[in-house]
């Protein structure tokens, strides 16, 4: 207590001084309506700024969590257009759930990629989702504008995804206008291009043309987009169209993926599986 009294002695005039500026201060602002509006605006505007930067601070850290939320609505807004009930058809009910017994055939797994190679001759990715999730070998990928690749090794918590920069991955396609089958396969570096293969000469193409997903493989519903057409070219003695696509996908910037679930894979498989060696 003593040495309290004795910086205030010692202080004395300096405390005085800033008493008296305090109530001077204090004094001019409520004297003058001017003064006093000025201060408390650049008072209130120093606290807006403050306060907006802490929330796109704020905002940055979470969005994570956005995204990952935005991949969930976009997962089940992707399966219920795959699943959509064709006009007519009546859907049945199992133990309080609607569900389509002729065109629920697809269920979506969004996943997060945590791994993408684009640079190497195959290349492949890994989503941090795995078999206790319900992803096995074989499964389709998909991105949010097309088509990404196939599932080549699950464990409990993650997969491997062959992308569709490999090659030795084919893709049964279709030509969306005119409904033209062809194969869709990445020969290059480029990783925004692949190549149209197996389209005959008497076909009519057009730049820009949309190439699909043709459908006839358990792996990727039918009409899901590729690409498009950003060139093509015929010699005089080919039979086939040579044709460069622009993917849909952009794989650098490749972050959530939707994993396809064919709920009718199994039994379609095991049908050609026994009807090919019939006409072999």
């Amino acid at each position: 207590m003593y040495s309290l009294f004795q910086f205030l002695y010692r202080n004395r005039a300096f405390l005085t001084f800033l008493f008296l500026e305090v109530i001077s201060f204090w004094l001019v602002l409520n004297d003058r309506s001017y003064l006093g509006a000025k201060f408390f605006n650049s008072s209130n505007r120093l606290a807006a700024n403050v306060l907006n930067i802490s929330s796109n601070i704020s905002d940055y850290f979470s969005l994570g969590k956005v995204n990952a939320q935005l991949a969930e609505e976009n997962r089940q807004l992707h399966e219920i257009l795959l699943n959509q009930t064709p006009k007519g058809i009546d859907p049945i009910r199992i133990d309080s759930v609607s569900i389509d017994s002729v065109n629920h055939v697809y269920e979506m797994i969004a996943a997060k990629v945590i791994n993408n190679s684009t640079r190497r001759v195959n290349n492949y990715l890994t989503i941090n989702k795995g078999s206790d999730d319900g992803i096995l070998p074989g499964m389709g990928v998909v991105g949010p504008q097309g088509i990404v690749g196939k599932v080549k090794y699950s464990s409990k918590h993650f997969s491997s995804v062959i992308s569709l920069l490999h090659t030795e991955f084919l893709i049964s396609t279709a030509v969306k206008r005119n409904q033209v089958y062809g194969t869709l396969r990445w020969t290059s570096g480029d990783a925004l291009y692949a190549d149209l293969q197996y389209v005959p000469r008497h076909v009519s193409l057009q730049v820009g043309d949309t190439i699909v997903t043709s459908g006839f493989n358990t792996i990727f519903p039918e009409g899901y987009q590729a690409g498009t057409i950003s060139e093509f070219t015929i010699s005089d003695d080919a039979t086939f169209y040579t044709v460069k696509v622009k993917l849909a996908t952009d794989f650098y910037s490749l972050r959530y993926v939707y994993v396809v679930k064919n709920l009718l894979a199994e039994e379609k498989d095991s049908l050609e599986q026994v009807t090919i060696p019939d006409y072999e």
